[in-house]
């Protein structure tokens, strides 16, 4: 997420904070006072799944080979090798980050830019950290819930760590020093969304089957999932990240 997404959300959560109530317990709770516009927001994207998101993900799980899906989702998350490799530096993770190093350098060389992961076969499993995550483990709290328009669920923390990341990552360069670099973000944006949509389409259905409220239910698993990757244990279940 660029400076331009976090300014917008933020500018969105003033415009809308003094029409928000906090009087709904549940909501209190869940650190969720802006729960009218975060549902007005849920359900815009609820639409925009059903009638764009859905059906080309499920053309693109249909259509395109399974080797080839598997050769886009391992190049994607080859790029987010450095980022990984920060965010464990500042944890003090300092052998895991021996192994994201070893792993984004072995993948974009022998894996072809990371098209091939030939690391997990020589034993350098793959780690996924971020900066929101970071700034938990320092005892950073989650801060009030917020969903995105298109981004999905996030919150106060994960908005300004998606900022940082940004920052690490290599198309953040591309970006600086190449006319037309912020369309490569664009794209390995859209890539990413469409990628995530199509390998959590049967988990995504459940959850929403599984529901009562929907909403409240992804609001939950949210937070879980950030908790149990702040404790660097895995998530009970892992919420379609879209």
């Amino acid at each position: 997420m660029d400076l331009r997404k976090f300014t917008l959300i933020c500018a969105l959560g003033l415009v809308t904070a003094g029409c928000a109530s906090v009087d709904n317990q549940e909501a209190a709770a869940a650190d969720d006072p802006l729960e009218p516009m975060n549902r007005t927001f849920f359900d815009f994207n609820q639409r925009l799944d059903r009638h764009a998101i859905l059906p080309a993900a499920t053309f693109y799980n249909d259509n395109v080979p399974a080797p080839a899906r598997h050769g886009v989702h391992n190049f994607l998350t080859n790029l987010s090798g450095p980022v990984d490799f920060a965010n464990e530096i500042l944890e003090a993770h300092f052998r895991k980050a021996s192994q994201v190093a070893a792993r984004f350098v072995l993948n974009s060389t022998f894996g072809v830019a990371g098209i091939f992961d030939v690391a997990s076969g020589a034993g350098l499993p793959a780690h996924d950290c971020d900066f929101g995550e970071t700034l938990g483990t320092y005892g950073v709290p989650q801060g009030p819930y917020l969903v995105a328009p298109i981004l999905g669920p996030t919150a106060v923390r994960d908005v300004s760590g998606n900022v940082v990341d940004g920052f690490f990552s290599p198309l953040y360069y591309l970006h600086l020093h190449y006319t037309g670099g912020q369309y490569v973000g664009l794209a390995q944006a859209a890539a990413t969304g469409l990628d995530t949509r199509a390998v959590n389409i049967s988990t995504y259905n459940d959850i929403q089957r599984a529901s009562v409220d929907f909403y409240a239910t992804v609001r939950g698993l949210y937070r879980q999932r950030r908790d149990a990757q702040v404790a660097d244990s895995p998530a009970k279940v892992e919420l379609p990240d879209f």
